[in-house]
């Protein structure tokens, strides 16, 4: 798995394949290894460019037939996303998931003020995993990761 901890998420820099628990295992057969992985929602598009990810990695280490196996069973959940990154998503300037299934009309913490001063904008924000919030305090835009 430490491995697999440099390859970060094309659309969230700061954190890893790893950190979201986008990767649930790797094991090896016929001495080739197999990663399996969930995405975060179907159709997430950078699911594509995370396998690539991993296959060109794993290529580089000297495997000749790495493969990747998706599996949406267990459902990928915010639950996954280890605190640390959590952390590193809020000093990016996206609120961290907070446990609530529902996507909140206001009261999202603002990851630049700390304010909870805010209100929803749209229920989607720069991608479908997020939403876009903005504080009324220091009128900045931000993302919120929508829990699931």
């Amino acid at each position: 798995m430490v491995l697999m901890e440099q390859i970060k998420d094309p659309e969230i820099p700061v954190v890893s394949i790893v950190d979201l628990g986008i990767v649930r295992n790797i094991e090896f057969e016929d001495n080739e290894p197999v990663v399996t992985i969930t995405s975060t929602y179907n159709g997430c598009p950078a699911m594509d460019m995370i396998s690539m990810q991993i296959i060109a990695l794993l290529q580089s280490l000297g495997f000749k037939q790495p493969k990747i196996k998706m599996s949406l069973h267990p459902a990928w959940t915010t639950d996954w996303i280890n605190d640390d990154a959590k952390k590193r998503l809020q000093e990016y300037g996206i609120a961290p998931p907070d446990k609530r299934f529902t996507i909140p009309a206001d009261g999202v913490e603002c990851p630049r003020c700390h304010s909870m001063s805010t209100r929803l904008i749209s229920a989607f924000g720069s991608t479908a995993c997020k939403a876009l919030y903005q504080c009324n305090d220091c009128k900045e835009p931000f993302d919120f990761f929508k829990c699931h």
